[in-house]
């Protein structure tokens, strides 16, 4: 039986990384530390045996506790404060809840000497503004982040290489592009249009606007699913220390994204740029090599982008428009 800690437990990462443990890891324990508690069932798992504890990461001593208490043989680390434009607002909130929690973390393990592995997980963001001639990124290229988000999540890869070489620490690291499904709260941008076209067609009203940023620039999306084998896939065969990126490898615009949407619901939709949605500095083009993570522990992405945009606007279509799951993972 395996034992899994997962921060970032109400998150929709997390959701969809449990419901990967039940069809997949039989008598799988998982304990799920977050600050809030989770909009999900706790009891709709049929082979896993599922633990929620409300917690704050910042608290180093209630963790050490927590983890000794568990003894896990796997960390997932999905915590993290992780928009963007939240960095921008509040810069030192941003890097406290993204490096400081995950210290306590590393340090637990360190204290007790436990034999855990721990999954680390960082963005694209990283790699920051790049020339298009460098595309796709791959994971020898030299992290350049343009935002606070960013920085806390390059510091976060650093200092885990510190414990790895330093303490012999047993960590694997991502660099996630953007990931995408049902469940992710509207903040983040594909939910965010998903969401607005859906009203657009329950309203009934088959000519409208959308209200976005900067249309585009261009992001490698990954449906969520395929991104949580990815991860248990790396906790099983990836290589400590290593970093691996997870993305799909094709980039595509938002504009595009908007038209597929826009398609899929039958609706002919005008946009218009809100200045304030256009971030400062923002990457104009992140696509990724996942050649690495395919060759070293077989991991392909499977779903296509056409499904994945189907599933989010049925998934807003079937739970209404106040809501979205509180989200811990990544835009």
């Amino acid at each position: 039986m395996k034992k899994y800690l997962i921060t970032g437990y109400a998150g929709f990462v997390s959701r969809h990384f449990l419901e990967y443990l039940d069809k997949n890891e039989a008598n799988a324990s998982i304990k799920g530390l977050d600050l809030q508690k989770p909009q999900f069932s706790q009891d709709s798992y049929k082979s896993i045996r599922v633990n929620f504890e409300k917690v704050d990461l910042l608290d180093q001593d209630r963790i050490e506790s927590i983890i000794f208490n568990f003894q896990p043989d796997y960390i997932v680390h999905l915590a993290s404060y992780s928009s963007v434009a939240f960095s921008w607002k509040e810069p030192i909130l941003s890097f406290q809840n993204n490096m400081n929690i995950y210290l306590n973390l590393l340090e637990s393990v360190r204290k007790l000497n436990l034999p855990a592995r721990i999954l680390s997980i960082g963005s694209s963001e990283e790699y920051g503004n790049v020339e298009e001639k460098l595309l796709p990124l791959t994971e020898t290229h030299m992290p350049g982040p343009i935002n606070p988000y960013a920085v806390a999540r390059v510091s976060q890869e650093m200092i885990s290489k510190v414990y790895v070489d330093g303490y012999g620490l047993d960590i694997v690291m991502t660099r996630s592009f953007n990931h995408i499904g049902a469940y992710q709260k509207d903040i983040f941008v594909v939910s965010s249009f998903a969401k607005q076209l859906a009203e657009i067609k329950k309203n009934g009203n088959g000519l409208s606007e959308l209200v976005t940023g900067d249309t585009s620039i261009v992001r490698d999306f990954t449906d969520v699913r395929d991104v949580v084998v990815a991860y248990d896939l790396l906790l099983k065969k990836g290589k400590p220390g290593d970093i691996y990126n997870v993305c799909s490898g094709r980039g595509t615009s938002l504009k595009d994204v908007i038209n597929t949407m826009a398609k899929i619901l039958d609706l002919h939709v005008h946009t218009r740029v809100n200045e304030k949605l256009v971030r400062p500095n923002d990457n104009k083009v992140i696509i990724g090599s996942n050649e690495k993570i395919k060759r070293e522990v077989g991991w392909h992405n499977a779903i296509p982008l056409e499904k994945s945009l189907r599933d989010i606007i049925d998934y807003w279509q079937q739970n209404g428009f106040d809501r979205g799951d509180s989200c811990h993972g990544h835009n």
